[in-house]
């Protein structure tokens, strides 16, 4: 025969192991340093500047771009 197997234990092991899961999946995602994301804010707007610098005038009477 199998092993026996307590469920309410292993229901309790599943709930840690997805709780420890999304613990690390938060550290990466917001456990940054503040120069980290100063480092990455200012990059954002380097790259926003030079995407913005080739962008083409709108034709006369178009109100879709700026």
């Amino acid at each position: 025969m199998g092993e026996v197997v307590n469920l309410r234990l292993r229901r309790k092991q599943k709930a840690r192991a997805e709780k420890e899961r999304r613990a690390e999946e938060n550290r990466r995602r917001y456990g940054r340093t503040r120069a980290e994301r100063e480092t990455e804010h200012l990059e954002r707007a380097l790259e926003k500047a030079r995407l913005d610098r080739h962008l083409r005038s709108a034709p006369a009477g178009d109100k879709t771009r700026p």
